[in-house]
């Protein structure tokens, strides 16, 4: 008898889980399953936070930390005490295809990671800028904002990789050297923002949302233990079923257009912008340390 293809037991495949497209969690399954050569590579070896949606985006989604019940032995779990639970939350570490596709059939849609790794929890491996813009602020003025923090940070001799957040706005990562603290990145984001809001008026360095209407917001405070960001070419929560997708930079100046990254077009972009910046780790100015 020939082996399975899978360990997973995969259930209600015709369950519609974006009612707007028309999108059964068959074609979800099938979305990971190309997607997993370029997702994988991010996920594994790093505690995992999954948003799951039973009843479809049109329902109440829930955050899960915790290795959900009936987890299969198979399934690769991390033990850590969470200060901001006050307990040990056990973590799923998706290492391979299997794990990946049993995320899957659990609706989890979006899928977080933690900036670190399991093996060295206290030391980020990659800084993350969520550019995040206010209305009436524009996505092609937050693009303009990741555009104005590629050129200052390549002037310090830093290379950013950029995708979309899925949403609205971008997520800028530096995949990094070891040895770096939460507090040495989150310092040196927090700087570069600060000095960035003094020189533009778009920019908000302090305070997210409704505090800054019109304004880009640069969140720093992402780069924090426990703080998570949604994973490169997740699936978001959003009508189209868009996609956190790596883009280049020319894609941005030219003038990207988020929403036309998702399920049905992400697959068949012919190359992917971030692959092997996981090879590359980079050290920050000055030892990540704000000056």
């Amino acid at each position: 008898m020939a082996e399975p293809l899978t360990r997973v037991e995969f259930t209600h495949l015709s369950k519609v889980l974006y009612p707007e497209a028309g999108i059964p969690k068959l074609q979800v399954i099938k979305y990971f399953i190309r997607i997993a050569p370029r997702i994988l590579p991010f996920l594994a070896g790093r505690p995992l936070v999954l948003t799951r949606y039973p009843d479809g985006v049109g329902g109440k989604g829930f955050y899960e930390k915790d290795a959900p019940m009936g987890t299969p032995e198979w399934v690769e779990t991390w033990a850590h005490y969470s200060e901001t639970a006050d307990r040990v939350v056990h973590y799923l570490v998706c290492n391979n295809l299997d794990t990946l596709l049993w995320i899957a059939n659990l609706d989890a849609l979006e899928i977080h990671l933690i900036l670190a790794p399991v093996g060295s929890p206290e030391n980020p491996d990659l800084l993350f800028i969520d550019l995040d813009p206010e209305p009436p602020a524009t996505t092609a003025q937050a693009a303009g904002i990741a555009l104005l923090i590629r050129d200052r940070l390549a002037a310090q001799g830093v290379r950013l990789s950029v995708k979309t957040s899925g949403k609205r706005g971008f997520h800028l990562v530096v995949p990094l050297l070891s040895g770096l603290t939460y507090r040495e990145v989150r310092d040196f984001v927090h700087g570069m923002g600060r000095d960035l809001a003094r020189e533009n008026a778009l920019v908000a360095s302090e305070a997210p949302g409704p505090s800054n209407p019109g304004k880009v917001f640069v969140d720093y405070a992402q780069n924090s233990p426990g703080r998570t960001m949604v994973a490169p070419y997740s699936l978001r929560p959003t009508p189209r079923a868009t996609v956190s997708a790596p883009v280049t930079w020319e894609e941005m100046e030219k003038g990207i257009k988020p929403g036309d990254l998702h399920i049905h077009s992400v697959p068949d972009r012919e190359k992917d912008p971030w692959e092997g910046i996981l090879r590359h780790p980079q050290g920050l100015p000055g030892g990540g340390r704000n000056r």
